[in-house]
This record gives structure tokens, C-alpha cells and sequence, in this order.
């Protein structure tokens, strides 16, 4: 799973320390310093540079997604594979 973030993001901020409490694994990629970055983001959000944006294993995305909406879709991309 990827997480898009901005250091200024206090959504990212807490969407990571839950993750990292919880002891799931992402890669995290600051769309102000990874110029590519950015345009990932703003292809799966029409255009504009909303964080955080996860992708995960399967293609999938979402925009600010709660903890809860992380641990489901990982969960259902993990059982579909």
C-alpha cells in the first residue's frame, strides 16, 4: 500500500500513526517532494492534490480514507488474492 502525504497534513499525520500503532505496513511518498508523486494524486482525484491518498496492492484508491476504511479494503484485497 502507498500513502500519498504532505508533511504539513494533519490527516496524513493521524491516518500514519494509526497505521503504525496498529503495525500495518505502507509506503509513504510526499507529493511536494516527488514531483511524479503529485501527479498520481491529482490523476486519481480529478485533478486536484488531496491527501492523504492511498493506493493499494490491487490498483485501487481513496481519498482520505478512515483507519477503518484502510483495515477493510486490505482485507478484502488480501482475501481476493
Amino acid at each position: 500500500m502507498t500513502m500519498y502525504t504532505t508533511s504539513w497534513c494533519g490527516f496524513c499525520r493521524r491516518l500514519k500513526m494509526q497505521l503504525d500503532r496498529e503495525g500495518i505496513g505502507y509506503d509513504e511518498v510526499d507529493i511536494e517532494r516527488t514531483p511524479d508523486a503529485a501527479q498520481i494524486v491529482m490523476q486519481v482525484n480529478g485533478g486536484n492534490r488531496t491527501v492523504p491518498t492511498v493506493v493499494y496492492p490491487d490498483g485501487t484508491a481513496a481519498t482520505n480514507p478512515t483507519f477503518g476504511e484502510v483495515k477493510s479494503t486490505l482485507a478484502r484485497v488480501e482475501a481476493a488474492s
